[in-house]
């Protein structure tokens, strides 16, 4: 029996100390700031630069993440990264979506409350509802709601409890039910093009595995035109809102789960877009990525591929049921 032991070990690059880990979060909790005071001073007019202080937190981040991202990438084209190494950025990945799946999922988890819990309660329903009903009487519950519980009691002045701002329900809805014709609706042209994009990504990942980088680059490039196509109708859907249908962030619950769940997905498309351009950049204007190399294409695709069920999600319990 052979009792030998093998004391060679594959090398494993620990990387030098780093103060980006901080910037990041600096970057991170002035968004964070800035976003919850930005919506609090559309509701009660706080005079404080709110937005300025989100921008300059998201600029800061991204600021941060790419003197980050460049470091990484420098160290894996300089050969410092084992495969060891490399595991533990898919397992670092897997864990980054999986806490993106939970914040999405807390947002539903809301939607949920609200639609089959706490706006039947308000209208009277149930052992919860009996109080309800002496606080908002007449109000009639639905979804999408056609009036808000404050404008049942006659406004902001005959509430009887304390007053967290004046809500006014939407002239129109997005629902599909709403919709003046299925050709017309845009939250079905979306779903169309995020779902192609899906596809074309996929596409562009099966000519990589082949070595064909024209293919790659073309079909990626392809899916980073059609996630700015979404980004664009959804703006567009966002001012039809507003300036058209009434339906703002101040429309009642209806408004806020549909602004918060749309907005949020609006902007992990830009993350994903924005990721899948920096690799995209990277393999026209770098030559980066091969059959065997390309982590940071792989992780994008994943998260593109995500935020695409996110919307599938989205689609059917925000726009449909």
């Amino acid at each position: 029996m052979n009792t030998e032991t093998s004391t060679e070990y594959e090398k494993y690059y620990v990387p030098e100390k780093s103060k980006l880990a901080i910037f990041a979060t600096i970057g991170l909790i002035l968004s964070i700031f800035g976003a919850s005071h930005g919506l609090n001073q559309m509701t009660f007019g706080d005079g404080a630069p709110s937005w300025t202080i989100l921008y300059v937190g998201l600029a800061f981040f991204a600021g941060t993440l790419f003197v980050w991202f460049r470091t990484t990438i420098r160290e894996n084209i300089a050969g410092m990264n084992s495969a060891q190494l490399k595991k533990s950025y898919v397992l670092g990945m897997f864990w980054f979506i999986f806490s993106e799946v939970m914040f999405f999922f807390a947002f539903f988890g809301v939607l949920f409350y609200v639609r089959n819990l706490a706006g039947p309660w308000l209208a009277g329903e149930g052992e919860a509802g009996r109080m309800n009903n002496l606080l908002w009487e007449g109000f009639q519950y639905s979804w999408p709601m056609a009036s808000t519980p404050q404008e049942a009691v006659g406004g902001v002045g005959s509430q009887l409890i304390a007053n967290n701002g004046e809500f006014q329900s939407y002239e129109k809805s997005m629902a599909f039910s709403d919709a003046a014709a299925w050709y017309l609706w845009l939250p079905l042209w979306n779903t169309i093009i995020l779902l192609s994009s899906s596809v074309t990504v996929h596409i562009a990942h099966l000519g990589l595995l082949d070595g064909n980088k024209k293919k790659f680059n073309i079909w990626l490039g392809l899916t980073v035109l059609l996630g700015i196509v979404f980004v664009g109708l959804q703006a567009l859907e966002y001012y039809e809102a507003y300036a058209h249908y009434g339906l703002t962030l101040n429309s009642g619950i209806y408004g806020s789960t549909f602004f918060m769940l749309t907005g949020f997905h609006g902007f992990h498309v830009m993350m994903g877009m924005t990721m899948l351009l920096i690799q995209w950049i990277r393999s026209v204007k770098y030559g980066h990525f091969t059959a065997d190399d390309h982590f940071g294409f792989e992780a994008s695709s994943w998260y593109w591929h995500f935020v695409d069920v996110v919307w599938v999600f989205l689609f059917l319990f925000v726009y449909i049921l």
